[in-house]
């Protein structure tokens, strides 16, 4: 069993781990408010639990400002969240984020897009495309300069081509825009042009990207459409693995720890306009996956798979290039994917035995 959870239930460990990582770039925040946008969610769990531990930690004396549709359905959940000195709620859709809202915040991570819960295209389209100029608009004014980093996503590639095994950030491809499930990915595309178009016309705003893949971790939703997450419930309760389709698909994973490391070091030092690829390096199948999910967490189950494989067909990637982000910022991945698994079931395990 891991060791007691802390802040938001994340592993002491791992929050150690972070502000390690970061080390001196913390040093920007002190008497700093940081705006958070999507703190409620996956990623934001951890960027939020990471800020509060680095700021107490370190004394930083720095305050965040988590915006959230149900900051009480959240305080719920996190009581011990509840009239916190360092965060400042505030209750709304980022659609509506006003730029009084953001007064005298110097950062702002903006992460508000929810993948979990179902939408319309056009609602993900609108949430995205609107969300971002709202935060921007509330983040362009100030005499000091202000730095903003987008949560982007891979999606905004579009599909690759199979020769590709890893994506750079070079590559121009796109979403089909006559396909509606294609609005998640053409909002994120939309929100970036925003963001560099935004710092190239507001003197003092600074704007990073993070073309966000996929990732594993404690808070990861284990009953969502995160295939990883299902694939570990099942593991856990000695279940058979379905995977729906041919199990031929690629994918990569990155731990949720490395990733909140890596998002805290590009708010600090990515050159405004330019995107990172966020993501694991080692690419594998989804049957692959399923085969190393139970052979790591001895799951008892098989793993059946739907539908087999049409000869001559090449398979789908969605593997991230890290090569711009180890070269230019220094970063790389701590925990491998085995250890992230095990990590991740035995925090769900944990924490289901807490509940009960």
């Amino acid at each position: 069993m891991s060791e007691a959870p802390t802040i938001l239930r994340l592993p002491t460990a791992d929050l150690d781990s972070i502000v390690e990582g970061v080390g001196a770039r913390w040093e920007r925040l002190r008497g700093q408010r940081v705006l958070l946008t999507g703190g409620t969610g996956f990623i934001g769990k951890w960027l939020l639990g990471s800020f509060l531990h680095a700021n107490r930690k370190l004394g930083l004396g720095a305050h965040i400002v988590v915006l959230s549709r149900r900051p009480e359905a959240f305080l719920a959940e996190f009581p011990a969240l509840r009239g916190a000195e360092d965060i400042i709620w505030l209750t709304g859709d980022v659609r509506e984020l006003a730029a009084a809202d953001a007064a005298d915040c110097g950062f702002a991570i903006h992460a508000a897009t929810d993948v979990v819960a179902s939408s319309t295209p056009l609602e993900i389209m609108d949430t995205c495309v609107t969300g971002t100029r709202s935060v921007l608009d509330a983040m362009g004014d100030g005499i000091e300069p202000r730095r903003v980093l987008l949560l982007s996503s891979g999606a905004v590639y579009g599909r690759t081509p199979p020769e590709m095994p890893a994506i750079p950030e070079t590559w121009a491809g796109a979403p089909d825009p006559l396909a509606p499930s294609s609005a998640y990915g053409e909002g994120k595309r939309v929100s970036e042009l925003l963001g560099v178009m935004a710092a190239a016309a507001r003197p003092g705003l600074e704007v990073a990207i993070a073309r966000c893949f996929a990732f594993v971790g404690p808070h990861l939703p284990l009953d969502k459409h995160f295939a990883i997450g299902n694939f570990i419930a099942a593991a856990l309760r000695g279940e058979d693995i379905q995977i729906q389709g041919d199990g031929t698909p690629l994918r990569s994973y990155l731990y949720a720890g490395d990733l909140a490391r890596w998002l805290w070091a590009m708010l600090f030092d990515a050159p405004s306009g330019r995107a990172y690829n966020v993501g694991g390096a080692e690419a594998l199948s989804i049957s692959e996956l399923a085969q190393r999910v139970n052979r790591v967490l001895g799951g008892t189950g098989q793993v059946r798979i739907a539908r087999k494989p049409e000869p001559g067909v090449p398979p789908q990637a969605y593997v991230p290039s890290v090569e711009r982000i180890a070269a230019e910022l220094g970063l790389s991945s701590h925990v491998q994917l085995d250890d992230a698994i095990l990590r991740t079931a035995r925090w769900a395990d944990q924490t289901r035995s807490e509940s009960t």
